[in-house]
Protein backbone atom coordinates (compact mmCIF):
# COMPACT_ATOMS: atom_id res chain seq x y z
CA UNK A 1 0.00 0.00 0.00
CA UNK A 2 1.59 3.09 -1.33
CA UNK A 3 0.82 7.14 0.11
CA UNK A 4 3.04 10.16 -1.17
CA UNK A 5 2.40 13.48 -0.10
CA UNK A 6 4.10 16.15 -2.31
CA UNK A 7 4.33 19.64 -2.03
CA UNK A 8 5.64 22.68 -3.85
CA UNK A 9 6.59 25.16 -1.26
CA UNK A 10 9.85 26.75 -1.44
CA UNK A 11 11.77 25.40 -0.11
CA UNK A 12 10.47 21.91 -0.82
CA UNK A 13 12.38 20.02 1.16
CA UNK A 14 11.15 21.76 4.60
CA UNK A 15 8.67 18.57 4.78
CA UNK A 16 11.30 16.76 6.11
CA UNK A 17 11.37 19.15 9.60
CA UNK A 18 7.73 18.65 9.70
CA UNK A 19 7.62 14.60 9.33
CA UNK A 20 10.73 14.50 11.26
CA UNK A 21 12.04 12.52 8.13
CA UNK A 22 15.36 12.97 6.20
CA UNK A 23 15.18 13.35 2.18
CA UNK A 24 18.89 12.01 1.99
CA UNK A 25 17.25 8.42 3.83
CA UNK A 26 15.54 5.92 3.60
CA UNK A 27 13.64 4.81 7.32
CA UNK A 28 11.77 1.46 8.04
CA UNK A 29 9.57 0.92 11.34
CA UNK A 30 8.40 -2.24 12.71
CA UNK A 31 4.63 -1.84 13.51
CA UNK A 32 2.26 -4.30 14.81
CA UNK A 33 1.12 -5.87 11.29
CA UNK A 34 4.15 -5.31 9.14
CA UNK A 35 6.60 -2.76 8.61
CA UNK A 36 6.25 1.19 7.34
CA UNK A 37 9.11 2.70 4.69
CA UNK A 38 9.34 6.15 4.50
CA UNK A 39 11.66 7.64 1.63
CA UNK A 40 11.61 10.36 -1.08
CA UNK A 41 11.26 9.62 -4.63
CA UNK A 42 11.74 13.07 -5.37
CA UNK A 43 13.51 16.01 -2.86
CA UNK A 44 14.37 19.63 -4.91
CA UNK A 45 13.77 22.72 -3.66
CA UNK A 46 11.15 23.17 -5.97
CA UNK A 47 9.39 20.21 -5.35
CA UNK A 48 9.36 17.40 -3.04
CA UNK A 49 7.86 14.08 -2.40
CA UNK A 50 7.69 11.40 0.33
CA UNK A 51 6.23 8.06 -0.17
CA UNK A 52 4.47 5.96 2.81
CA UNK A 53 5.06 2.09 2.22
CA UNK A 54 2.88 -0.52 3.99
CA UNK A 55 4.91 -3.99 3.75
CA UNK A 56 1.69 -5.88 5.47
CA UNK A 57 2.39 -9.56 7.17
CA UNK A 58 0.40 -11.57 5.49
CA UNK A 59 0.80 -14.62 7.21
CA UNK A 60 0.60 -13.01 10.28
CA UNK A 61 -3.09 -11.76 8.36
CA UNK A 62 -3.84 -15.82 8.30
CA UNK A 63 -3.62 -15.85 12.38
CA UNK A 64 -5.89 -13.32 12.68
CA UNK A 65 -9.40 -13.34 10.67
CA UNK A 66 -10.88 -9.97 11.67
CA UNK A 67 -12.69 -8.03 8.41
CA UNK A 68 -15.98 -8.14 6.91
CA UNK A 69 -16.03 -11.54 5.81
CA UNK A 70 -15.88 -12.94 9.69
CA UNK A 71 -15.66 -16.92 10.28
CA UNK A 72 -18.31 -17.28 7.31
CA UNK A 73 -16.05 -17.31 4.96
CA UNK A 74 -13.91 -20.18 4.96
CA UNK A 75 -11.11 -18.34 2.96
CA UNK A 76 -11.04 -15.06 4.64
CA UNK A 77 -8.13 -15.22 6.37
CA UNK A 78 -6.75 -16.51 2.57
CA UNK A 79 -8.28 -13.95 0.64
CA UNK A 80 -7.91 -10.27 1.11
CA UNK A 81 -7.01 -7.10 -0.10
CA UNK A 82 -5.98 -5.76 3.22
CA UNK A 83 -1.95 -5.87 2.34
CA UNK A 84 -2.68 -3.56 -1.17
CA UNK A 85 -5.15 -1.05 -0.66
CA UNK A 86 -5.57 1.95 2.29
CA UNK A 87 -7.01 0.92 5.05
CA UNK A 88 -7.49 1.18 8.84
CA UNK A 89 -4.26 -0.28 8.81
CA UNK A 90 -2.46 3.44 6.96
CA UNK A 91 -4.50 4.57 9.41
CA UNK A 92 -2.29 3.09 12.69
CA UNK A 93 0.89 3.64 9.98
CA UNK A 94 0.45 6.85 10.11
CA UNK A 95 -0.41 7.30 13.84
CA UNK A 96 2.64 5.88 14.26
CA UNK A 97 5.66 7.34 11.69
CA UNK A 98 4.37 10.69 11.26
CA UNK A 99 3.21 11.52 15.23
CA UNK A 100 4.44 14.57 15.09
CA UNK A 101 3.48 15.86 12.09
CA UNK A 102 0.03 14.26 12.72
CA UNK A 103 -0.36 16.49 16.04
CA UNK A 104 1.55 19.42 14.19
CA UNK A 105 4.46 19.71 15.95
CA UNK A 106 7.78 20.62 14.85
CA UNK A 107 10.77 21.90 17.07
CA UNK A 108 12.64 23.08 13.94
CA UNK A 109 9.96 24.40 11.93
CA UNK A 110 7.15 25.39 13.98
CA UNK A 111 6.15 28.45 11.72
CA UNK A 112 5.98 26.03 8.77
CA UNK A 113 3.74 23.34 10.80
CA UNK A 114 1.28 26.07 11.33
CA UNK A 115 1.52 27.57 7.40
CA UNK A 116 -0.98 25.78 5.51
CA UNK A 117 1.43 25.31 2.09
CA UNK A 118 0.32 23.57 -1.33
CA UNK A 119 -0.13 19.70 -0.99
CA UNK A 120 -0.69 17.01 -3.28
CA UNK A 121 -1.62 13.31 -1.34
CA UNK A 122 -1.83 10.02 -4.02
CA UNK A 123 -3.33 7.10 -2.36
CA UNK A 124 -2.59 4.29 -5.06
CA UNK A 125 -5.21 1.97 -4.26
CA UNK A 126 -8.37 3.08 -2.22
CA UNK A 127 -11.04 1.25 -1.83
CA UNK A 128 -14.54 2.94 -1.12
CA UNK A 129 -18.06 1.72 -0.46
CA UNK A 130 -20.31 4.01 -2.09
CA UNK A 131 -17.95 5.22 -5.36
CA UNK A 132 -16.85 8.72 -6.27
CA UNK A 133 -20.03 10.25 -5.02
CA UNK A 134 -19.04 9.25 -1.88
CA UNK A 135 -15.31 10.41 -1.88
CA UNK A 136 -16.26 13.84 -3.34
CA UNK A 137 -19.04 14.33 -0.64
CA UNK A 138 -16.34 13.12 2.35
CA UNK A 139 -13.00 15.27 0.64
CA UNK A 140 -14.53 18.73 -1.56
CA UNK A 141 -16.16 20.40 1.80
CA UNK A 142 -12.76 20.26 2.95
CA UNK A 143 -11.64 22.58 0.20
CA UNK A 144 -9.78 19.00 -1.96
CA UNK A 145 -9.51 19.09 -5.23
CA UNK A 146 -10.34 15.52 -5.58
CA UNK A 147 -9.24 13.31 -9.15
CA UNK A 148 -10.66 9.90 -9.13
CA UNK A 149 -9.28 6.71 -11.11
CA UNK A 150 -11.78 4.13 -10.89
CA UNK A 151 -10.49 0.67 -11.49
CA UNK A 152 -11.99 -2.86 -13.18
CA UNK A 153 -12.28 -6.13 -11.54
CA UNK A 154 -9.99 -7.87 -14.27
CA UNK A 155 -8.49 -6.08 -17.28
CA UNK A 156 -8.87 -9.58 -18.83
CA UNK A 157 -12.21 -9.82 -18.17
CA UNK A 158 -13.44 -6.43 -18.59
CA UNK A 159 -17.62 -7.85 -18.38
CA UNK A 160 -17.00 -8.04 -14.90
CA UNK A 161 -17.03 -4.98 -14.36
CA UNK A 162 -16.01 -2.16 -12.56
CA UNK A 163 -14.47 -2.41 -8.72
CA UNK A 164 -14.76 -0.82 -5.92
CA UNK A 165 -10.98 0.48 -6.14
CA UNK A 166 -10.02 3.70 -6.80
CA UNK A 167 -6.81 5.73 -7.65
CA UNK A 168 -7.05 8.87 -5.90
CA UNK A 169 -5.49 12.79 -5.88
CA UNK A 170 -5.79 15.13 -3.60
CA UNK A 171 -4.62 18.83 -3.65
CA UNK A 172 -5.10 21.49 -1.10
CA UNK A 173 -3.29 24.48 0.28
CA UNK A 174 -3.54 23.08 4.16
CA UNK A 175 -1.39 22.65 7.09
CA UNK A 176 0.24 18.87 6.56
CA UNK A 177 -1.41 17.89 10.06
CA UNK A 178 -4.47 19.14 8.59
CA UNK A 179 -4.24 16.60 5.70
CA UNK A 180 -2.73 13.69 7.84
CA UNK A 181 -5.82 14.10 10.30
CA UNK A 182 -8.31 13.84 7.43
CA UNK A 183 -6.56 10.97 5.73
CA UNK A 184 -6.60 9.52 8.99
CA UNK A 185 -10.32 9.48 9.70
CA UNK A 186 -11.86 9.17 6.80
CA UNK A 187 -9.60 6.37 5.04
CA UNK A 188 -11.22 3.85 7.55
CA UNK A 189 -14.59 5.57 6.95
CA UNK A 190 -14.36 5.30 3.02
CA UNK A 191 -13.48 1.39 3.06
CA UNK A 192 -16.35 1.06 5.96
CA UNK A 193 -14.07 -1.60 8.05
CA UNK A 194 -11.36 -1.29 10.70
CA UNK A 195 -8.77 -4.26 10.96
CA UNK A 196 -9.39 -4.02 15.24
CA UNK A 197 -11.74 -3.92 17.48
CA UNK A 198 -13.67 -0.69 17.85
CA UNK A 199 -14.96 0.47 21.41
CA UNK A 200 -15.17 3.74 23.29
CA UNK A 201 -11.21 4.26 22.95
CA UNK A 202 -12.36 5.61 19.14
CA UNK A 203 -14.80 7.91 20.08
CA UNK A 204 -12.01 9.82 21.87
CA UNK A 205 -9.95 9.55 18.89
CA UNK A 206 -12.25 10.52 16.92
CA UNK A 207 -13.03 13.15 18.60
CA UNK A 208 -9.54 14.12 19.00
CA UNK A 209 -8.54 14.19 14.85
CA UNK A 210 -12.25 15.66 14.69
CA UNK A 211 -12.07 18.79 16.99
CA UNK A 212 -11.60 21.32 14.16
CA UNK A 213 -13.70 20.21 11.13
CA UNK A 214 -16.01 17.19 11.71
CA UNK A 215 -19.17 18.67 13.28
CA UNK A 216 -19.05 21.65 11.06
CA UNK A 217 -18.63 18.50 8.07
CA UNK A 218 -21.85 17.77 6.16
CA UNK A 219 -21.46 14.12 6.01
CA UNK A 220 -20.62 14.15 9.87
CA UNK A 221 -23.44 11.97 10.88
CA UNK A 222 -22.05 9.33 7.69
CA UNK A 223 -18.65 9.52 9.30
CA UNK A 224 -19.35 8.79 12.38
CA UNK A 225 -21.61 6.14 11.94
CA UNK A 226 -18.79 4.22 9.28
CA UNK A 227 -15.70 5.08 11.63
CA UNK A 228 -17.64 3.30 14.82
CA UNK A 229 -18.19 0.38 12.61
CA UNK A 230 -21.95 0.92 12.35
CA UNK A 231 -22.66 0.58 16.20
CA UNK A 232 -25.27 1.85 17.03
CA UNK A 233 -24.48 2.69 21.30
CA UNK A 234 -21.46 4.39 20.09
CA UNK A 235 -22.43 5.99 17.24
CA UNK A 236 -25.14 7.96 19.18
CA UNK A 237 -22.22 8.75 21.83
CA UNK A 238 -20.34 10.19 19.94
CA UNK A 239 -22.43 12.29 17.97
CA UNK A 240 -24.05 13.66 21.30
CA UNK A 241 -20.31 14.54 22.56
CA UNK A 242 -19.26 15.96 18.74
CA UNK A 243 -22.63 18.67 19.12
CA UNK A 244 -20.96 19.21 22.94
CA UNK A 245 -17.73 19.40 21.74
CA UNK A 246 -17.45 21.87 18.76
CA UNK A 247 -14.96 24.65 19.36
CA UNK A 248 -16.54 27.39 16.75
CA UNK A 249 -20.14 26.39 18.34
CA UNK A 250 -21.79 29.53 19.95
CA UNK A 251 -24.30 29.38 22.75
CA UNK A 252 -25.61 32.46 20.96
CA UNK A 253 -27.99 33.17 24.29
CA UNK A 254 -24.62 33.99 26.42
CA UNK A 255 -23.65 35.73 23.37
CA UNK A 256 -26.73 37.79 23.08
CA UNK A 257 -27.02 38.95 26.80
CA UNK A 258 -23.12 39.82 27.14
CA UNK A 259 -23.58 42.09 23.50
CA UNK A 260 -26.87 43.43 24.74
CA UNK A 261 -25.60 44.62 27.94
CA UNK A 262 -23.20 46.78 26.41
CA UNK A 263 -25.21 47.29 22.94
CA UNK A 264 -28.42 47.95 24.52
CA UNK A 265 -28.48 51.94 25.32
CA UNK A 266 -28.35 52.72 21.48
CA UNK A 267 -30.58 49.35 20.48
CA UNK A 268 -28.36 48.43 17.87
CA UNK A 269 -29.09 45.30 17.38
CA UNK A 270 -32.58 45.93 15.80
CA UNK A 271 -31.14 48.57 13.97
CA UNK A 272 -28.24 46.15 12.29
CA UNK A 273 -31.19 43.85 11.66
CA UNK A 274 -33.19 46.38 9.62
CA UNK A 275 -30.51 47.66 7.55
CA UNK A 276 -29.43 44.48 6.67
CA UNK A 277 -32.81 43.43 6.07
CA UNK A 278 -33.14 47.05 3.82
CA UNK A 279 -29.63 46.26 1.84
CA UNK A 280 -31.10 42.51 1.12
CA UNK A 281 -34.25 44.05 -0.60
CA UNK A 282 -32.84 46.65 -2.63
CA UNK A 283 -30.09 44.30 -4.13
CA UNK A 284 -33.29 42.67 -5.80
CA UNK A 285 -32.44 38.85 -4.44
CA UNK A 286 -35.18 36.24 -4.19
CA UNK A 287 -32.86 33.32 -2.67
CA UNK A 288 -30.97 34.28 0.38
CA UNK A 289 -29.01 33.00 2.71
CA UNK A 290 -28.40 33.79 6.20
CA UNK A 291 -24.65 32.23 7.27
CA UNK A 292 -24.49 32.04 11.11
CA UNK A 293 -27.42 32.38 11.57
CA UNK A 294 -27.52 31.94 15.19
CA UNK A 295 -31.40 31.41 16.43
CA UNK A 296 -33.43 32.85 13.68
CA UNK A 297 -33.49 36.70 13.99
CA UNK A 298 -32.39 38.26 11.20
CA UNK A 299 -34.60 35.47 9.23
CA UNK A 300 -37.61 36.28 10.90
CA UNK A 301 -37.56 39.62 9.83
CA UNK A 302 -37.05 38.43 6.15
CA UNK A 303 -40.15 35.71 6.23
CA UNK A 304 -42.07 38.78 6.72
CA UNK A 305 -40.89 39.97 3.49
CA UNK A 306 -42.70 38.60 0.66
CA UNK A 307 -39.68 39.56 -1.98
CA UNK A 308 -37.41 36.60 -0.75
CA UNK A 309 -39.24 33.47 -2.38
CA UNK A 310 -36.32 31.27 -0.57
CA UNK A 311 -34.80 31.66 2.89
CA UNK A 312 -31.87 29.53 3.63
CA UNK A 313 -30.49 29.70 7.21
CA UNK A 314 -26.98 27.75 8.32
CA UNK A 315 -25.22 27.91 11.41
CA UNK A 316 -22.18 25.49 12.95
CA UNK A 317 -24.46 25.46 16.03
CA UNK A 318 -26.72 22.78 16.37
CA UNK A 319 -28.58 23.77 19.50
CA UNK A 320 -28.82 27.45 17.61
CA UNK A 321 -30.73 25.72 14.96
CA UNK A 322 -33.02 24.04 17.04
CA UNK A 323 -33.76 27.38 19.08
CA UNK A 324 -33.88 29.13 15.50
CA UNK A 325 -36.63 26.29 14.73
CA UNK A 326 -38.68 26.84 17.66
CA UNK A 327 -38.62 30.42 17.62
CA UNK A 328 -39.98 30.86 14.15
CA UNK A 329 -42.13 28.39 14.83
CA UNK A 330 -41.41 26.12 12.04
CA UNK A 331 -43.89 23.40 12.85
CA UNK A 332 -46.78 25.77 12.84
CA UNK A 333 -46.24 28.08 9.65
CA UNK A 334 -48.57 27.79 6.69
CA UNK A 335 -47.55 25.20 4.29
CA UNK A 336 -46.39 27.86 1.86
CA UNK A 337 -44.63 29.58 4.44
CA UNK A 338 -42.44 26.47 5.43
CA UNK A 339 -41.26 25.97 1.69
CA UNK A 340 -40.00 29.17 1.81
CA UNK A 341 -37.64 28.50 4.57
CA UNK A 342 -34.87 26.02 5.57
CA UNK A 343 -32.49 25.55 8.01
CA UNK A 344 -28.70 23.35 8.03
CA UNK A 345 -25.65 22.59 9.76
CA UNK A 346 -22.44 24.00 8.25
CA UNK A 347 -19.84 26.40 8.19
CA UNK A 348 -18.51 28.87 6.51
CA UNK A 349 -14.61 27.17 7.31
CA UNK A 350 -15.20 24.30 4.43
CA UNK A 351 -16.66 24.48 0.78
CA UNK A 352 -20.46 23.56 0.64
CA UNK A 353 -22.43 22.64 -2.57
CA UNK A 354 -25.69 23.75 -0.77
CA UNK A 355 -24.60 27.29 -0.95
CA UNK A 356 -24.18 27.50 -4.56
CA UNK A 357 -26.50 29.76 -6.53
CA UNK A 358 -27.98 32.48 -4.70
CA UNK A 359 -28.94 35.87 -5.52
CA UNK A 360 -27.27 37.12 -1.70
CA UNK A 361 -26.21 36.11 1.06
CA UNK A 362 -25.50 37.77 4.75
CA UNK A 363 -22.76 37.39 7.14
CA UNK A 364 -23.92 39.27 9.81
CA UNK A 365 -21.59 39.83 12.98
CA UNK A 366 -19.64 36.27 12.57
CA UNK A 367 -16.42 37.14 11.12
CA UNK A 368 -14.82 38.36 14.42
CA UNK A 369 -15.84 35.19 16.18
CA UNK A 370 -13.32 33.44 13.93
CA UNK A 371 -9.63 32.86 14.63
CA UNK A 372 -7.85 35.30 11.78
CA UNK A 373 -5.81 31.74 9.95
CA UNK A 374 -9.23 30.74 9.34
CA UNK A 375 -10.65 33.76 8.00
CA UNK A 376 -9.16 33.12 4.53
CA UNK A 377 -10.84 29.66 4.73
CA UNK A 378 -14.39 32.02 4.85
CA UNK A 379 -12.64 34.03 2.30
CA UNK A 380 -12.84 30.94 -0.54
CA UNK A 381 -16.02 29.33 0.31
CA UNK A 382 -17.98 32.57 0.31
CA UNK A 383 -16.57 34.75 -2.49
CA UNK A 384 -15.22 31.95 -4.78
CA UNK A 385 -17.39 28.94 -4.31
CA UNK A 386 -20.68 29.97 -3.00
CA UNK A 387 -20.52 33.06 -4.72
CA UNK A 388 -23.74 34.67 -4.44
CA UNK A 389 -24.48 38.11 -6.30
CA UNK A 390 -24.47 39.98 -2.91
CA UNK A 391 -22.79 39.73 -0.09
CA UNK A 392 -23.93 41.84 3.14
CA UNK A 393 -21.44 41.50 5.69
CA UNK A 394 -21.64 43.71 9.09
CA UNK A 395 -18.45 43.44 12.31
CA UNK A 396 -17.72 45.66 14.93
CA UNK A 397 -15.97 48.73 14.41
CA UNK A 398 -13.77 48.19 17.64
CA UNK A 399 -13.10 52.64 17.59
CA UNK A 400 -16.33 52.71 18.97
CA UNK A 401 -16.35 50.87 22.07
CA UNK A 402 -14.63 54.04 24.07
CA UNK A 403 -18.49 55.23 23.52
CA UNK A 404 -19.69 51.85 25.89
CA UNK A 405 -19.85 53.01 29.17
CA UNK A 406 -20.15 49.99 30.49
CA UNK A 407 -17.40 48.49 28.39
CA UNK A 408 -13.68 47.99 30.15
CA UNK A 409 -11.01 49.53 27.94
CA UNK A 410 -9.15 47.58 25.73
CA UNK A 411 -11.70 44.52 26.24
CA UNK A 412 -13.63 43.24 23.13
CA UNK A 413 -17.63 43.39 23.10
CA UNK A 414 -17.66 39.44 23.44
CA UNK A 415 -15.34 37.12 25.30
CA UNK A 416 -15.71 34.95 21.65
CA UNK A 417 -15.02 37.69 20.01
CA UNK A 418 -11.04 36.66 17.93
CA UNK A 419 -10.57 40.12 16.70
CA UNK A 420 -12.78 43.40 16.34
CA UNK A 421 -11.14 45.81 13.10
CA UNK A 422 -10.96 49.77 13.17
CA UNK A 423 -12.63 50.99 10.17
CA UNK A 424 -9.32 51.12 8.26
CA UNK A 425 -9.04 47.52 8.78
CA UNK A 426 -12.34 46.66 7.84
CA UNK A 427 -11.60 48.35 4.99
CA UNK A 428 -8.60 47.09 4.04
CA UNK A 429 -9.68 44.11 4.24
CA UNK A 430 -12.93 44.15 2.30
CA UNK A 431 -11.17 46.02 -0.61
CA UNK A 432 -8.79 43.44 -0.74
CA UNK A 433 -11.67 40.65 -1.12
CA UNK A 434 -13.22 42.76 -3.37
CA UNK A 435 -10.50 42.79 -6.05
CA UNK A 436 -9.54 39.52 -5.83
CA UNK A 437 -12.79 37.95 -6.03
CA UNK A 438 -14.58 40.11 -8.63
CA UNK A 439 -16.79 42.15 -6.59
CA UNK A 440 -17.06 45.92 -6.03
CA UNK A 441 -17.48 47.30 -2.87
CA UNK A 442 -19.12 50.05 -0.64
CA UNK A 443 -19.84 50.44 3.10
CA UNK A 444 -21.92 51.75 5.44
CA UNK A 445 -21.97 53.13 9.03
CA UNK A 446 -24.65 51.54 11.15
CA UNK A 447 -25.99 53.43 14.99
CA UNK A 448 -25.20 56.53 15.98
CA UNK A 449 -21.82 57.95 14.40
CA UNK A 450 -19.90 60.34 15.62
CA UNK A 451 -16.85 62.52 13.66
CA UNK A 452 -13.88 61.01 15.32
CA UNK A 453 -14.82 57.22 16.10
CA UNK A 454 -17.28 56.37 13.70
CA UNK A 455 -20.80 54.40 13.81
CA UNK A 456 -20.70 50.84 16.49
CA UNK A 457 -21.28 48.58 13.44
CA UNK A 458 -19.61 48.49 10.08
CA UNK A 459 -21.45 46.97 7.13
CA UNK A 460 -19.85 46.08 3.54
CA UNK A 461 -22.00 45.25 0.76
CA UNK A 462 -20.16 43.37 -2.02
CA UNK A 463 -21.88 42.95 -5.54
CA UNK A 464 -20.53 40.88 -8.04
CA UNK A 465 -19.02 43.09 -10.56
CA UNK A 466 -21.60 43.51 -13.49
CA UNK A 467 -24.43 43.00 -11.10
CA UNK A 468 -23.80 46.62 -9.32
CA UNK A 469 -27.02 48.22 -7.60
CA UNK A 470 -26.67 51.49 -5.56
CA UNK A 471 -27.73 51.28 -1.94
CA UNK A 472 -28.03 53.68 -0.05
Amino acid sequence: MLLTISTTHSPATDIGYLLHKHPARMQSFKIAFGQAHVFYPEAHAERCTVALLLDIDTVGLTRRPHGRFGENFALAPYVSDRPYVASSFLSVAIAQVFSSALSSRSKERPELAETAIPLEAKLSILPCQGGEQLLRRLFEPLGYKITVERHILDAQFPAWGESRYFTVTLQNTCRLSELLTHLYVLIPVLDDEKHYWVDEAEIEKLLKHGENWLAAHPEHESIVRRYLKHLRPLTNQALAQLCDTDPQQTDETIQAAEEAQVEAPIGLNEVRLQRVTEALKQCGAKRVLDLGCGEGKLLRKLLHEKQFEEIVGMDVSHRALKIAHERLHYDRLPENEKKRLRLFQGSLNYRDKRLAGYDAAAVIEVIEHLDLPRLAALERVLFEFARPWTVVLTTPNREYNVQFENLQAGRFRHKDHRFEWTRDEFQSWATRISERFGYAVTFHPIGPTTEDVGAPTQMAVFTQKGQEKHIT
